[in-house]
């Protein structure tokens, strides 16, 4: 059976539209204000709560999660936290902000390394993802990979360098059904060399190809399945302060794009 079920599905014309959506959230009081061009995708909560407890920023009012205006960046950059995890939930959030003016998106969190040489806190420049999620294929004809903009990824490496990060630039793998990675999936894509594990790159970047947007994707390394088995290193001081480091990066980055 072909996936999607409807062969060649994503060359169809969509029922309805976010242009149809953001009209209608709009009439219900939502999405009131003017969009800035760049934007940055959070998970964490734990990153969210330090950027609000460190940095000045204004809460405005959309649909899903928490979103805020970043007021150090002139409101050049807006920030959406606390919206959920996975492939489904982020691409609705980069559908509707696309809608609303958007152009230029990073996504930072946190992925599962494959690879033995790559440690917990570790910073991931990604420019590819296997598409193992269920999204992207309802939007770019199957392929194994889809990719990152190339010059957003480029401003995300200069701003790294710039403020004295290593990082690995490699290959992540995009799954959305995260209690069923299984053992031979992690040995085969770690015998191919790919880095980490996570849930949204791959359906974020063929989203931002369909829609002619840019879009970028960063991680520090928070668990591991590098030994073949799950090793959650969630809760320490390094995952969470790469985090905070990754977010001074995407703000370089999409200030100096």
């Amino acid at each position: 059976m072909p996936f999607p079920n409807l062969k060649n599905k994503h060359a169809e014309d969509a029922m309805f539209s976010p242009k149809e959506f953001i009209a209608y959230a709009k009439k219900q009081g939502k999405y009131k204000f003017r969009v800035p061009e760049r934007v940055i995708l959070c998970y964490e909560k734990s990153l969210l709560k330090h950027i609000l407890e460190n940095h000045s920023v204004t809460k405005i009012n959309s649909s899903y999660g928490d979103t805020y205006l970043i007021n150090e960046t002139r409101g050049k950059i807006l920030i959406i936290g606390n919206f959920g995890i996975g492939a489904p939930i982020a691409t609705i959030v980069l559908e509707e902000f696309i809608e609303l003016g958007a152009k230029k998106f990073i996504s930072i969190g946190t992925a599962g390394t494959l690879q033995k040489g790559v440690k917990i806190g570790d910073f991931m420049v990604c420019e590819k993802a296997i598409r193992d999620d269920g999204v992207s294929y309802h939007y770019l004809k199957s392929s194994k990979y889809a990719h990152a903009s190339k010059e957003l990824t480029k401003n995300i490496i200069n701003s790294m360098e710039k403020l004295k990060q290593k990082y690995i630039v490699g290959t992540s793998w995009t799954i959305d059904a995260p209690y069923r990675e299984t053992v031979a999936e992690a040995r085969q894509y770690q015998k191919e060399g790919i880095t980490t594990v996570e849930m949204e790159a791959s359906a974020l970047f063929a989203v931002a190809k369909y829609r002619n947007v840019e879009l970028g994707a960063i991680f520090t390394i928070s668990d591991s399945l590098a030994e073949l088995e799950w090793k959650a290193k969630f809760h320490l001081k390094k995952t969470k302060k790469g985090l905070e480091t990754l977010y001074k990066v995407a703000v370089d980055a999409l200030l100096n794009y």
